[in-house]
């Protein structure tokens, strides 16, 4: 078992080696705190090689936890497997469908020794998300090497208001979160439609989930920490200059950092927005489509409180670090059927598909106040490569939410607020998003 691990290892590692002017002066000072490697007008940003989050070193008070996680994927994704039908049956979708493996520090029959703690390891629906895996064309050998090579995680955030902890592997391409109990059920609940929509559309804009696991530490205290591993939206060539998290709600959905302190790496949010995007004929087409899919899957499930992550490269930025606005529109160049210029359309077919790498140009907007989502555009554009999915899809209208609407309907407009029905979150965040989403018709 172990010579086989080290050989999928090895094959890995061979494979990887406000107003007009207050608007603009709010977009500026983000844009001029931004690293600039490139500046000539023919020059794609290169990326900094500067990492975000810290890194899990010994001595870090989550190192015996990424050990854990680490010995656990090597087990669950080297374990020899029958090769799996895309077709799966509904036992495989078995809430019971769970595998307990001990993990003692001495090694076992089926475990390596480590110097680790002794734990237990659990695998979720281990069948479905193999299969998973498969479809979404991830590669066994570069997903062990991912999450279980030498170069440690990173540790992204503190809990904040979800409580959850964000892992990032060194090489930026899966995130790691960890679960509420609650989450995972919801996962587990609706993880056969959810494998149904993602297999009937490949261009689903929902997050990615390949593996749901769990560890449970020897001790007095027997903690239980649960995680999912996930895609990486922002894992591309392109810079993120600026990124957003929008739900269509206008309550608190305003950063709370002052301007002197918002950098490239902020997420901003709903009333932060300052843009609309617009998007060639079949890019937006192809877009309005999958978003009223994806929708209507999350809306079927009783899913709310999602939001559409929205990662922005600027293609042309001034020595001072702010865009250049240009009249032209690059969006002919990529196109979902690869219309344009040919040359640049085959590399565009490589590089761009629907939320990855889209092209489209970004008209600056003034907001008419600060508590509302209605937008004046400002005729300044600027072409845009956009990085953008559906996120944190795993909350159900639960009793604590039903709460958390009736208690806030009595101190703010009721549908400003995030925690409402998953049928009117649905019709208010697609009634948003196609407002700063349009067809570009120049």
């Amino acid at each position: 078992m172990n010579k086989k691990l080290s050989s999928i290892i090895k094959a890995g590692e061979s494979k990887v080696k406000k107003s007009q002017a207050g608007v603009k002066k709010k977009a500026n000072s983000i844009f001029a705190a931004m690293s600039v490697a490139h500046v000539d007008d023919d020059d794609i940003i290169v990326k900094p090689s500067k990492m975000q989050g810290e890194t899990i070193s010994k001595g870090h008070k989550n190192y015996e936890l990424m050990l854990n996680l680490q010995l656990g994927i090597r087990h669950s994704v080297g374990r020899p497997a029958p090769a799996t039908s895309l077709d799966l049956r509904d036992t495989a979708f078995n809430p019971k469908e769970k595998i307990w493996t001990r993990f003692p520090p001495q090694g076992s029959k089926h475990t390596p020794p480590h110097q680790s703690c002794a734990f237990k390891w659990k695998d979720y629906c281990p069948l479905v998300f193999r299969t998973l895996r498969k479809l979404f064309e991830v590669d066994p050998a570069d997903y062990m090497i991912s999450i279980c090579g030498d170069d440690a995680l990173r540790v992204l955030s503190s809990p904040g208001k979800s409580g959850s902890f964000f892992y990032s592997t060194n090489d930026e391409k899966y995130m790691i979160k960890t679960m509420k109990k609650s989450e995972v059920k919801v996962l587990i609940r609706m993880l056969q439609a959810y494998y149904n929509h993602v297999r009937a559309f490949e261009n689903t804009l929902v997050t990615k989930f390949f593996g749901l696991h769990c560890v449970k530490m020897s001790g007095h205290a027997h903690k239980k920490v649960r995680f999912v591993i996930m895609g990486n939206l922002f894992c591309t060539k392109y810079v993120i200059h600026r990124r957003f998290d929008l739900k269509g709600s206008s309550q608190g959905r305003l950063t709370d950092k002052p301007e002197s302190e918002i950098d490239s790496t902020t997420t901003l949010k709903d009333l932060d927005l300052n843009f609309i995007f617009r998007l060639q004929k079949s890019w937006f087409q192809e877009f309005s489509r999958q978003v009223d899919r994806d929708c209507d899957f999350l809306e079927h499930e009783r899913i709310m409180d999602y939001s559409l992550l929205v990662g922005i490269h600027f293609i042309q930025i001034s020595r001072t670090g702010e865009p250049l606005t240009t009249e032209a529109s690059i969006s002919q160049v990529q196109t979902p059927s690869g219309d344009g210029d040919q040359a640049s359309g085959e590399a565009a077919l490589e590089l761009s598909r629907l939320g990855m790498n889209m092209p489209a140009r970004a008209e600056l907007a003034m907001r008419r106040n600060d508590c509302e989502l209605a937008m004046e555009p400002m005729g300044e554009y600027c072409d845009v490569i956009l990085i953008l999915g559906i996120i944190d899809i795993l909350q159900d209208y639960d009793i604590s939410k039903k709460l958390e609407h009736a208690y806030k309907s009595f101190h703010y407009d009721p549908t400003s607020i995030s925690a409402v029905d998953p049928s009117q979150y649905s019709r208010r965040f697609r009634d948003f998003i196609f407002r700063i989403f349009t067809q570009d018709t120049t």
